[in-house]
C-alpha cells in the first residue's frame, strides 16, 4: 500500500518510514552543498574587494560602502524576482514538462532585462543621489565612481542567478559551483589589476572596482549560458529556443510569484540597515562590534540559505509530482537540517566568541578591546538569533516551492518592522540595553518570523494544499 493509499482521513498526509525521511534528508543534502558553497564562493569575491578597496584609504573604504547601500538594495529586489525561477522550473520539472522548464528560465532572463533599465540608470546617477541625502562631496564622488563600472553587474548577475535556479530544478546545481570558484581568484586578479594599475592595466581604483566585479560578472553569465546550452544534462532543455517568443502569461505567473519575494528580501535587508543606523547613534565601537558579528552571521547564513534554494527545489519537484506528502517531508527534513546544523554552529560561536572578533581587527586588536569584548556579547546574544535566522530562511524557501510568498511578505512586514524593530529600538534606548538590546530585538523579530513561516507551510501542507502549476492545469 502506497504512501497516498492509506486510509486516513481527508487532508492528513500518512507517516513516512524513517527510511523515507533518510533518503529525503540525503537529498535534500546532496542538492543544497554545491548551493552553500556557491554562496560563501560568492561572499568571498565581495569580501576579496572589500579588503583591496580599503588599501586606497578610509574615504575609499566609506565611499564603497555607500556604493553597497545603493546597489544591494537594487540588487536584492531583483534577485528575489528573478529567484522565482527555481520553483516554477522545479514545479515544471517535476511534472515531466520540460518546454515548462525552459519557459520558466527564460521569462527569468526576460524580466531581469525589463528591471535592470530603470535601476541601472539611478545607479548610474549614484553621486547625485548621495549627495542629495548628505553625503560629504568627496565620499559620495568615490562611490560614484565604483558605480559607474559597478552598475552594469545587475543583467549578468542576476541572468546567472536564473541560470542557477534552473540548474538547481534539474537537480545539477554543481556547474555553477565550479564557475563561481574559477571566478573567485579571476576576480581576485583582475581587481587587483585594474584598481592599482598592474599587470599592464591602468590605474583605475574605484571605477577598476566596478569594472572588474562586472567582467566577472559577465564572464560568470556566459559560462553559466554555455554550460546549460551544451553539457549534459541541461542541452536537452534547449534553453535558448525561442528565446524572443512573447510568454506573456508565465511572465506574468513569474512577477507574482517573485514580487513578493523581492518584498520580503528588502524587508529583511532594510531591517539590518536601520539597526547599523541605530547602532551608530550608539557610538563607533557599538558599530564596529556589530558589524563583526554581523559578518559572522552572514558567513553562516550562507549554509541555511544553500538549503533554503534545496527546499524550494525539492519541495517543486513533489508539487509537480503531484506528491502532497511529499511537500510537507521535503519542507520538514529541509527546516530540522538547517535547524542543526545552526544550533551546531551555535555551539562553536559561542565557545570561540572571545577569538573570532580578533580575526576582523587584525593588528588593531590589542588596541580594540571595548570592541572585542562587545562584539563577544553580541555574538552570546545571537545564539539563538542564528538559529530562528537560518530556520526562517529554509521556512521560506519551502513556501517559495509552492508558491506561496505573499502572505510571508506580510509576515516580513510584521515580524521585522512592527515587532523586531520595535523591540531593537525599546530595549537599546527606552530600556538602556545597548547594542545587545539590538540584538535581543534582532532575535525576537527573527524568531516571530520563523514560527510563522514553519506554522504557515505546516498548515498548508497538513490540508494536502497544492497550487496550480504548469503541467497540471496550463497557468489556470
Amino acid at each position: 500500500m502506497t504512501l497516498q493509499d492509506s486510509p486516513l482521513a481527508p487532508g492528513v498526509a500518512a507517516p513516512a518510514a524513517p527510511r523515507v525521511w533518510r533518503a529525503e534528508t540525503i537529498g535534500t543534502i546532496r542538492l543544497a552543498l554545491p548551493m552553500a558553497l556557491t554562496q560563501l564562493g560568492q561572499i568571498a569575491m565581495m569580501t576579496v574587494d572589500l579588503i583591496l578597496i580599503g588599501h586606497l584609504g578610509e574615504n575609499a573604504l566609506a565611499g564603497s560602502a555607500l556604493a553597497h547601500t545603493l546597489l544591494f538594495a537594487a540588487f536584492v529586489f531583483g534577485m528575489g524576482v528573478v529567484s522565482a525561477v527555481a520553483p516554477l522550473a522545479a514545479q515544471a520539472f517535476g511534472a515531466r514538462q520540460p518546454r515548462m522548464v525552459r519557459r520558466a528560465l527564460r521569462v527569468g532572463l526576460w524580466v531581469s532585462v525589463m528591471l535592470a533599465v530603470p535601476l541601472m540608470a539611478l545607479q548610474l546617477q549614484g553621486e547625485m543621489l548621495l549627495l542629495a541625502l548628505g553625503q560629504q562631496p568627496e565620499t559620495a564622488y568615490l562611490a560614484g565612481q565604483y558605480l559607474l563600472g559597478l552598475s552594469w553587474c545587475l543583467i549578468p548577475g542576476w541572468w546567472f542567478i536564473a541560470l542557477r535556479g534552473f540548474m538547481g530544478a534539474v537537480n545539477r546545481p554543481e556547474p555553477a559551483l565550479w564557475i563561481t570558484i574559477v571566478a573567485v581568484p579571476v576576480n581576485a586578479l583582475l581587481a587587483y589589476a585594474l584598481i592599482y594599475g598592474a599587470f599592464g592595466m591602468p590605474r583605475l581604483e574605484m571605477l577598476g572596482a566596478g569594472v572588474a566585479t562586472t567582467l566577472v560578472n559577465i564572464g560568470m553569465c556566459v559560462a553559466g549560458f554555455w554550460v546549460a546550452s551544451t553539457q549534459r544534462p541541461f542541452r536537452k532543455f534547449h534553453v535558448l529556443n525561442r528565446f524572443w517568443r512573447a510568454d506573456w502569461p508565465l511572465l506574468g505567473r513569474l512577477i507574482l510569484v517573485g514580487l513578493p519575494i523581492a518584498g520580503s528580501f528588502l524587508l529583511e535587508y532594510s531591517l539590518f540597515a536601520a539597526a547599523a543606523i541605530l547602532m551608530g547613534w550608539i557610538g563607533t565601537t557599538a558599530l564596529a562590534a556589530h558589524q563583526i558579528a554581523l559578518q559572522v552571521a552572514a558567513i553562516l547564513f550562507m549554509v541555511p540559505m544553500g538549503i533554503s534554494m534545496a527546499a524550494t527545489v525539492r519541495v517543486g519537484h513533489a508539487v509537480g509530482r503531484n506528491d502532497a506528502p511529499g511537500t510537507r517531508r521535503a519542507g520538514f527534513a529541509a527546516i530540522g537540517l538547517g535547524a542543526l546544523f545552526m544550533a551546531t554552529m551555535v555551539v562553536v560561536v559561542v565557545s570561540f566568541r572571545h577569538i573570532i572578533p580578533l580575526l576582523f581587527l587584525g593588528a588593531e586588536a590589542a588596541s580594540a578591546g571595548e570592541t572585542v569584548a562587545l562584539a563577544a556579547a553580541l555574538l552570546m546574544v545571537g545564539a539563538t538569533f542564528f538559529v530562528a535566522d537560518g530556520v526562517q530562511s529554509i521556512a521560506a524557501g519551502a513556501l517559495r516551492g509552492l508558491n506561496d510568498t505573499r502572505i510571508p511578505m506580510i509576515f516580513a512586514a510584521f515580524s521585522f518592522w512592527l515587532v523586531g524593530f520595535t523591540a531593537s529600538y525599546g530595549l537599546a534606548f527606552p530600556a538602556g540595553l545597548g547594542a545587545e538590546g539590538i540584538w535581543i530585538g534582532f532575535t525576537v523579530g527573527l524568531g516571530l518570523y520563523a514560527t510563522l513561516l514553519v506554522w504557515r507551510f505546516n498548515r498548508l501542507t497538513r490540508r494536502g494544499y497544492m497550487p496550480a502549476v504548469p503541467g497540471h492545469a496550463e497557468l489556470r
